[in-house]
């Protein structure tokens, strides 16, 4: 039921955002920021839960922990870039959103790169000389 109080403060917010909007646009975007963060607050105990079962898994298969980790900062610097650029934009700045999409790739790139490097590995392994 979750769900239903996300999407009720979402719809509240977007008509506080409606009306405010032509009086004081920069309040518009504050609400839009705090509830963005809001919704986020409301959602990390989820993001909690998931995290746990995933390390779970990863012991039970034999699988390291620095990749299991390495993955999860992946995933987070993806949804962090994307939620910053999702603000900027309200704020009307396509270009800032785009330049934070862009670092959040290289950041991944960066973050990714050992990890593609032991599948290189993996895979010559398996080759035949």
């Amino acid at each position: 039921m979750e769900i239903i109080q996300i999407v009720g403060l979402g719809l509240l917010a977007a008509v506080l955002i409606l009306v405010i909007k032509e009086q004081k646009p920069i309040f518009a975007f504050l609400i839009a920021a705090c509830t963005g963060i809001t919704i986020f607050l409301l959602l990390i105990g989820k993001i909690s839960s998931i995290i746990d079962v995933l390390e779970e898994l990863a012991k039970a298969s034999g699988v390291q922990m620095i990749y299991l980790k390495t993955i999860l900062k992946i995933i987070g610097i993806a949804y962090i870039a994307e939620f910053g650029a999702q603000i900027v934009r309200d704020a009307g700045q396509e270009s800032i959103a785009s330049k934070i999409e862009l670092a959040g790739k290289v950041l991944i790139m960066v973050l990714a790169i050992p990890i593609i490097g032991i599948i290189i590995e993996t895979i010559m392994k398996l080759l035949p000389v």
